[in-house]
């Protein structure tokens, strides 16, 4: 699995503070053959974090659902996840490389500068946002808007995942850009009904593709 190339993801699930237990979401996302989810908690100390990682790797191990790491390479590493996420302040791609070996790696952007430097180091996709205003992080970014998205989506040669307060109420809009791989952390974080969430968006996105 380590080997073959990403696809679209379609739904990407992003761990954060969630009101569910870890375990539970990575069931729900195996049992829901999503294929990437992304554990991301910056606040946890490193054990924590780890052990929160071995139980996610023992959920999706042999499964479809790929774990990403966000942030540590140390943590992917141990963990065997199948894929590190670096972001803009993070170490570089080639120093994540030495750590992790032949494990994916995907990038988080920002800007229409930032997509094409990110592109230019090979990444195995990147992230691209927020679309909209968002509080899911301490310190967002600002606002990308839809019409910069469509303007990735054109010249990005791998997959590219919107993210950024994204919520079913502004998802047409994001979709009209081509967008195909959906991150939407607080709509699927701060709920205790995470899988009819992602029965829902898993509907709207298959409509949106026919």
């Amino acid at each position: 699995m380590l080997h073959s190339k990403i696809q679209n993801p379609g739904i990407y699930v992003i761990i954060t503070q969630p009101q569910l237990p870890y375990i539970t979401i990575a069931e729900k996302c195996v049992e829901n053959n999503i294929s990437m989810i992304q554990l991301r908690e910056k606040q946890l100390p490193d054990r924590e974090l780890l052990k929160i990682a071995q139980d996610l790797r023992a959920v999706t191990r042999g499964t479809n659902t790929r774990l990403v790491i966000n942030d540590r390479p140390d943590i992917a590493r141990l963990c065997e996840a199948d894929v590190l996420h670096l972001g803009q302040d993070d170490m570089t791609l080639k120093d994540a490389r030495k750590i992790v070996g032949d494990i994916k790696i995907g990038l988080s952007t920002h800007s229409l500068e930032q997509a094409r430097t990110a592109l230019k180091q090979k990444p195995d996709y990147i992230g691209f946002g927020p679309v909209y205003p968002t509080n899911a992080k301490a310190n967002p970014d600002p606002p990308v808007g839809t019409e910069l998205l469509a303007e990735v989506l054109a010249f990005a040669n791998v997959p590219v995942i919107a993210i950024g307060g994204i919520f079913p109420e502004n998802l047409d809009e994001v979709l009209e850009t081509g967008a195909r791989n959906i991150a939407m952390v607080r709509h699927f974080m701060q709920t205790k009904n995470f899988e009819g969430r992602i029965k829902e968006l898993q509907k709207r996105l298959d409509s949106s593709i026919l």
